[in-house]
Order: structure tokens, then C-alpha cells, then sequence
């Protein structure tokens, strides 16, 4: 039953044309200092935060609340004071000399598939406080969520990307809200990852429907929060 899921939010900076890095993925940081001390607010609401294994190992993050004001935020709104952080690949192909594995202020969880090689399993149960695996081949991802409220009672669910992570969970319908941040830059390119990567829909049908909550200009930027539209009919337990 969706009620039972945590509450699902991607926070995004991206270009005027839809980018979220270039092609390379060499440039993924290009918001402004506002944006930046956005991505903290919105951490500090959050139980957990989640990114796929490529944003982890190609930017050094540790996905952490960020300076003590944001730690007392958290502590007065009954949350714990850091944040769990939780790592997807699908192969469990992830660097451990990752900056994050560098940082133990609070735990760190990979989720995982049933074609994670035995050597890289091993590596990640040492580096990591928990390894779950959910599907053969491709993560099942309402399982892994719904392991999450229940093990770990993440009830907010954070998830920064990349692009391809971010389109798993569209299309398992399970993201309830979008904060995106629109910078004004055009990179270009076909190769350049978006908010939503991974597979094509076929149909308009199938895209999923937002509602525009709130709208802020700073600067140059413009801070968008869209909301999941989801049907009485959707949200009856199937």
C-alpha cells in the first residue's frame, strides 16, 4: 500500500535546457551559493538522503546535514541529528575510496540487486552498515522503500540523483514531490544527463502529473516545487 512508503522527494539543480551535469559528468555543481544552502534545508527534513552510485563517486559528497545550525533544525523538529545516507547500484560497482566512506557520522546503506559479485559484496558489508538486496536484475525499489520505513523508520526520503536513479523512480511512480532549481545555462547535447534518465516512454500517457505548489526567483534562479498528482482510483490499495 502507498500510505506505507516514505515520503518521497528529489531535489535537482538544472539547466535552462533540462541538464542536470555535461556529458562527461566532469560538471555537475553549477548552482548558486543559494542553491546550495537550499540543498541543506531541504536535508534537514529529511531521515534519509539517497543518491546513485556514479553522483557518489564522481563528486566528493557525504551527504551530511551540513553545519550545526541545520543539526539543531533537525533536532528541534524530533528528527536524529544526522541524516542516514543510502547509496543505489544496481551492481554494487562503487568506488570505496569514495569521499562518503571517509565520513562516519552516521550510517551508510547500499541497496543493491541479486547480480552484485561476491568480491563486491564482501567489500561494501565492510565499508557500509547495511547491504539489502531487492530484485535479480533490477532493483525493486517499492521493496527497498518500503525495508527502509520499516528497518530504518525513514519516513522522508531525500534523493539527489543522478538522472538515471531519479527516472527508476519515476517510473515505479513512487516520487511524490519535485524541488528543482532552474539555472540560467544551456549546455546542449544529447549525451547530457537530465532530471529523468533511464528508459523511454512510448506514450504521453504514461508521463506522470505534477502540480506546480510554489514558485521563487532569486537572482537568476528560480526555485520550483511541483507535487505528485495521483488519483483516488491510484491511491486505493491494490
Amino acid at each position: 500500500m502507498r500510505h506505507k512508503l516514505p515520503f518521497v522527494f528529489i531535489n535537482m539543480a538544472m539547466t535552462a535546457d533540462g541538464k542536470i551535469a555535461t556529458a562527461n559528468r566532469a560538471v555537475s555543481s553549477f548552482g548558486s551559493t543559494r542553491d546550495q544552502q537550499h540543498l541543506l534545508e531541504l536535508r534537514a527534513t529529511a531521515d534519509a538522503v539517497m543518491a546513485g552510485a556514479r553522483t557518489i563517486d564522481l563528486n566528493p559528497v557525504s551527504m551530511g546535514p551540513g553545519g550545526e545550525r541545520f543539526r539543531n533544525q533537525r533536532l528541534r523538529a524530533g528528527l536524529a541529528e544526522y541524516n542516514a545516507r543510502i547509496i543505489v547500484s544496481g551492481s554494487g560497482s562503487i568506488n570505496p575510496k569514495a569521499q562518503i566512506f571517509k565520513k562516519r557520522f552516521s550510517p551508510i546503506i547500499v541497496l543493491t540487486t541479486e547480480r552484485i559479485a561476491a568480491s563486491r559484496l564482501r567489500t561494501l558489508e565492510r565499508l557500509a552498515d547495511a547491504v539489502q538486496q531487492f530484485g535479480k536484475t533490477e532493483l525493486d525499489f517499492e521493496a527497498a522503500l518500503r525495508w527502509l520505513g520499516e528497518k530504518w523508520n525513514v519516513k522522508r526520503l531525500l534523493c539527489e540523483g543522478g538522472g538515471k536513479l531519479n527516472g527508476a523512480l519515476f517510473q515505479t511512480d513512487l516520487v511524490d514531490e519535485i524541488n528543482l532549481t532552474l539555472c540560467p545555462r544551456i549546455i546542449g547535447g544529447r549525451n547530457a544527463p537530465t532530471v529523468a534518465d533511464g528508459k523511454d516512454p512510448l506514450r504521453l500517457a504514461d508521463a506522470k502529473q505534477f502540480q506546480l505548489r510554489s514558485m521563487k526567483r532569486e537572482g537568476d534562479e528560480a526555485f520550483l516545487v511541483y507535487r505528485r498528482v495521483r488519483s483516488r482510483r491510484a491511491a486505493q490499495p491494490k
